[in-house]
């Protein structure tokens, strides 16, 4: 008869053979699908199963993607070192993060192509370069490298082996490095389709007329540019680009933009606000969507509308004592090379300088989303009034009211939204002509930071007396105690109870 301790042995042994199935079954896949199985693991864990056996230990030597972001490098020690060391005895190794990439990358197969390199260090230039060129060799596809330099009050050389490189395809660099010369740089690039710089040393040529152009960067899709230090002035011309990011470029005087591809472009924290001398311009026939944000306003904007421009986000701003005609003209300019576009969104200050300055621009005639940031004083009022006469086939309002100073919540006035006639709301109904096509086109209303003040009161009013169209008005209040929603209820009612209203519009609060 057999003893419980034998059936045990049996039922173990019998689990081992299924253990050792299952492994085998999943070691025949595919190195393909091996690999790709493995890039859902952080690298460490990858680099330990090469211990099952030798066919996972030439996974590990062949794996295309080397993202060392997830490394840890208090963690690397003399008790996991071994997973590196496949041939050699075991020894201890330093526990820095680059010594760890350099192992991987010594006892790598020759054959084996890298298609993704990706680590975050601070290094030396000649170790830096030393790691780009063995991963040049292994025809790389994609380089994302954040390093700094051991010294610090030195810059990095851009690394020059990537330029030549005919399998490289994106390339991201982040550290504080220089830009060698531009003839060195034109006609290298043949093969890349995403350059990101960022931390970019230019005091020594800041301006870039013809890097960025057909015959340097013939397949380049995607350019972002950010903290170019000492940048005053950048050509970007290149044929195939579809999407451009240029961001914190405090010193750019001049940019000139002319990419028949472009669809996406974001501009934010750009131009030198107390320069006299800056413009812009830009040619992009097929731009869909622009995104503008706390940009000095130019002295000579150039903007070529396009027609298939669909999505804008603006928000630049002008020092008070640069309040020129030609600033507010450039101003103009750039909102007329708008006039195309289906939903804007506009930051406070550029409707601030639309309200003081009366300014008069192209309507937007297939605008059908609106969204403002407003303080919504008296101020800025003329500034509303501007866009809503210029937006004559609005569906869509969205007002987003802008509280500097924490307002205490007053009781509910009913007498405003009696049959009273405010100030406020006698300047909209002087404006009533102008704002025909507007109101017979507008169906939604929605204003966040609602508190219930005469100015808002009085458009809300305004609105749902003549919106004949007006299908939803909704005001948000935020946070709401249990007085607060008997408030709302009263205001609800007496709103929807206005004999006045053309519309009839559901009211809701949120």
């Amino acid at each position: 008869m057999e003893t419980r301790s034998a059936k045990r042995k049996k039922m173990a042994k019998i689990i081992e053979n299924d253990l050792k199935a299952a492994t085998d079954r999943i070691s025949d896949l595919p190195d393909a699908v091996l690999h790709h199985i493995l890039f859902l693991l952080p690298i460490k864990c990858v680099a330990q199963m090469s211990t099952l056996s030798k066919r996972w230990k030439f996974l590990w030597s062949t794996f295309p993607d080397l993202d060392f972001r997830t490394l840890n490098p208090f963690q690397i020690s003399s008790k996991n070192v071994k997973f590196l060391e496949f041939e050699k005895p075991r020894q201890l190794l330093d526990t820095s993060r680059m010594d760890f990439i350099t192992q991987v990358l010594s006892i790598r197969d020759k054959h084996s192509d890298i298609r993704v390199l990706c680590f975050r260090a601070r290094l030396s230039f000649s170790r830096l370069n030393s790691l780009i060129r063995r991963a040049i060799r292994h025809n790389v596809r994609e380089l994302d490298i954040e390093a700094s330099t051991v010294c610090t009050d030195d810059y990095f050389n851009f690394p020059r082996c990537v330029i030549g490189s005919e399998t490289l395809r994106v390339l991201k660099l982040k550290s504080g490095f220089r830009l060698p010369p531009s003839s060195v740089m034109r006609h290298g690039f043949q093969s890349l389709q995403t350059l990101s710089l960022s931390l970019v040393i230019l005091n020594n040529q800041p301006c870039l007329p013809d890097l960025f152009s057909e015959s340097s960067f013939p397949l380049l899709k995607i350019l972002n540019l950010d903290a170019c230090f000492g940048l005053k002035y950048l050509h970007v011309g290149c044929r195939a680009l579809e999407d451009l990011n240029l961001e914190k470029c405090y010193e750019l005087e001049g940019l000139d933009i002319s990419c028949a591809k472009l669809a996406r472009m974001r501009l934010v924290k750009c131009f030198d606000s107390y320069g006299d001398k800056s413009w812009v311009k830009i040619n992009a026939p097929k731009l869909e969507h622009l995104c503008w944000e706390h940009n000095a306003i130019t002295d000579i904007t150039i903007f070529e509308a396009s027609n298939l421009l669909h999505e804008v986000t603006l928000g630049f701003y002008i020092l008070t004592k640069d309040n020129t005609s030609g600033k507010l003209q450039s101003a103009v300019d750039f909102l007329s090379g708008l006039s195309h576009v289906r939903s804007l969104s506009l930051e406070r200050q550029t409707i601030e300088i639309l309200s003081n300055n009366h300014l008069l621009f192209q309507p937007f005639y297939n605008l059908k989303y609106l969204e403002l940031h407003t303080g919504f004083n008296k101020s800025n009022v003329p500034g509303l009034t501007c866009l809503f006469k210029s937006s004559p086939t609005l569906n869509t309002l969205i007002l987003k009211i802008i509280h500097e100073y924490r307002i205490e919540r007053k009781e509910w006035n009913r007498d405003l939204w009696d049959m009273t006639i405010t100030e406020g709301e006698q300047y909209w109904e002087s404006q009533m002509r102008t704002l025909e096509s507007f109101l017979q086109h507008l169906k939604v209303v929605k204003i966040h930071g609602f508190l219930d003040y005469e100015n808002e009161v009085a458009l809300a009013k305004f609105l749902l007396k003549h919106g004949k169209t007006l299908e939803e008005m909704v005001l948000c209040t935020g946070h709401c105690n249990a007085r607060d929603t008997l408030r709302r209820q009263k205001i609800r009612s007496q709103m929807m109870g206005f004999s006045w209203a053309s519309s009839n519009a559901k009211v809701a609060f949120q």
